[in-house]
């Protein structure tokens, strides 16, 4: 996989394409940073391939959020404890809107 700035991309863009088109994958770039994937598809794979990446997102967010419940020890919340801070998160919420 090469990296590719926006400037390039711009400058070079027929170039890259067929080079995607031909089943090469770029790493875009701005300021030094990632900011998308130029990747070959079929058209009837768009939908597909979106959706794996969704899938792929979400199960990142889930680990961490699973990480993270562990170290602090909300994973062995009941769930009348879990509906207890919720409740005690609303009242401060409530309070603090009303200025007390």
């Amino acid at each position: 996989m090469d990296y590719v700035t926006v400037r390039e991309l711009r400058e070079k863009s027929g170039e890259i394409w067929q080079r995607v088109e031909g089943g090469e994958e770029f790493v875009v770039t701005r300021n030094g940073k990632p900011i998308a994937l130029l990747v070959h598809t079929e058209p009837s794979a768009v939908e597909d391939k979106l959706r794996a990446l969704r899938l792929q997102a979400f199960r990142r967010v889930w680990d961490a959020l699973a990480r993270q419940a562990q170290a602090s020890g909300a994973a062995d919340m009941t769930e009348e404890e879990i509906q207890a801070e919720i409740d005690a998160a609303r009242r401060e919420r409530q309070l603090a809107a009303r200025g007390a």
